[in-house]
């Protein structure tokens, strides 16, 4: 398993550096290890294998849509990449306790808040579930903000290669104080969350979060270089 998941996961690479032009010159931001929830906006499909690619080897993980293992590919994919089905619009305890012991074991969890596609390539309001993962796993949270892979499809068809940019924040972690968290609570965090990745967007992708002066940090806490220093970066 571990030889097909190397052998996959670097053609499926070659094949999107021969496709996209991928501009990412922050990775250096994810630490190679220790657990870590890194969040990001959610325009297509390319996103995922785009950047589960170009964070190889480290171990990643994620929530998908339990329908995607209907299609024979997706479930063969997601199953090599240890991918965690998950039934949307219900409280799906089983899969979030395979996230946090995903975490506990040192992997990234990757998941977007908007939980949707956002079509347009704007962002749109974030759901507060990442906020009840976030709090139980106590764990740094990373966004990682992307662009251009919306118009991936349509450059296919014209033969045309992609511009697929990617840029990484800081890291912090959730903070209430010993206040008990009320669903309008996970909400505003939430949110304070989508400013920070909104900030990494170009305007024009910014969409509900496009007024960065509203933006707040309530409960948000940066973890700092220490943090980053100690998890050994990647050169």
């Amino acid at each position: 398993m571990n030889f097909l998941r190397w052998f996959v996961t670097n053609v499926m690479k070659l094949g999107l550096h021969i496709m996209c032009r991928i501009d990412a010159p922050d990775l250096n931001k994810i630490p190679v290890r220790g657990p870590l929830i890194v969040y990001g906006n959610h325009t297509g499909s390319i996103e995922v294998p785009v950047l589960y690619g170009e964070i190889y080897p480290r171990p990643l993980t994620g929530w998908a849509k339990v329908e995607s293992w209907d299609n024979w590919f997706l479930n063969f994919i997601f199953t090599l990449w240890g991918g965690i089905p998950l039934h949307r619009g219900e409280a799906d305890l089983a899969a979030l306790k395979k996230a946090l012991a995903a975490l506990k074991q040192g992997y990234i969890f990757g998941l977007s808040p908007e939980g949707t596609r956002n079509k347009t390539g704007q962002l749109i309001r974030a759901k507060s579930g990442i906020v009840l993962l976030a709090l139980q796993a106590d764990v740094p949270l990373l966004p990682v903000a992307h662009w251009g892979g919306e118009n991936f499809s349509a450059n296919l068809k014209k033969l045309k290669r992609t511009d697929f940019h990617i840029r990484v924040g800081e890291p912090f972690k959730i903070r209430t104080n010993g206040v008990r968290v009320t669903a309008e609570m996970r909400q505003e965090i939430a949110d304070e969350m989508m400013y920070r990745l909104a900030a990494l967007l170009p305007e024009e992708y910014r969409g509900e979060y496009s007024d960065l002066s509203k933006a707040r940090e309530n409960y948000l806490k940066s973890v700092g270089t220490q943090y980053i220093a100690s998890q050994q970066i990647r050169t």
